[in-house]
């Protein structure tokens, strides 16, 4: 389905917090992140980070309290005020915000860096594959973009295993939209062309909830959480587990 518009948190921001950072989910998604980052040779020593379409800022946060300088941007002014909030009760001064689009702020901003993260934001956008270009040419040669994307064929994959056989055939096309559900889930193999395209290189393609998703039991979420994730880390970069999370998660250096 074709967007119109970019997509603004403002007025749920609250219900976001709630439902998806505070859950299983949000959780999952934190942990596998932080993994991943921390394993870049870039991070090894203070480093200056921009964080594009940020919303409240958790993972952002996390890296300024490892000592990084971290410049957070959304389009949503709700979800950077809960962002500056927690910054402020964690007495984090290394931190920046700014309201704006990665369109504006790929041509105003000047400055340039080595690590870009981009979580769950171009699933929202109207026009995806341009911001993979806009991305680029924030970022300095060699730099680090970290994408994170809401996985289409994921999402076709959970639905036929629960008998949603109407709604894939529709291609997911309903009539009432779930606000916190992303309407544009992307094709694994477009974002890749896009970014090979754009100048990328892929370092590394991680599965974000590559099991959590599937489970018959939903209960089992919260009350073997910490046996989920230990199987979600071990697996989650292996085919075809890797190619099955409800988001995938890739770095790419930016070429020269």
């Amino acid at each position: 389905m074709k967007i119109k518009a970019d997509r603004s948190f403002d007025g749920i921001a609250t219900k976001f917090q709630r439902n998806i950072y505070s859950s299983t989910k949000g959780k999952l998604r934190q942990s596998v992140l932080l993994r991943d980052l921390a394993e870049l040779d870039i991070l090894r020593q203070p480093t200056r980070i921009l964080d594009v379409g940020a919303g409240q800022g958790q993972l952002a946060l996390a890296l300024a309290a490892q000592g990084h300088s971290v410049h957070l941007t959304d389009i949503s002014g709700e979800m950077l005020q809960l962002a500056q909030q927690q910054a402020q009760q964690q007495q984090l001064d290394n931190v920046s915000f700014e309201q704006t689009g990665l369109a504006e702020l790929a041509i105003s901003h000047q400055q340039r860096y080595p690590l870009i993260l981009c979580h769950a934001m171009l699933e929202w956008l109207a026009e995806p594959e341009l911001a993979i270009a806009q991305l680029k040419r924030l970022l300095l040669p060699g730099g680090i973009l970290s994408l994170m994307f809401y996985n289409k064929d994921a999402k076709r994959f959970g639905n036929i295993l629960f008998g949603n056989f109407d709604y894939v055939t529709a291609d997911f096309q309903v009539k009432k939209k779930v606000s916190l559900n992303p309407q544009q889930p992307l094709v694994p193999a477009d974002v890749a062309q896009w970014c090979q395209q754009a100048g990328f290189t892929l370092l590394q393609k991680t599965g974000v909830r590559c099991f959590h998703d599937y489970l018959r039991d939903r209960a089992l979420q919260q009350s073997h959480f910490d046996q989920l994730l230990a199987l979600e880390l071990q697996y989650n970069r292996t085919e075809p587990y890797a190619s099955l999370g409800r988001y995938q998660h890739l770095l790419l250096r930016a070429d020269t």
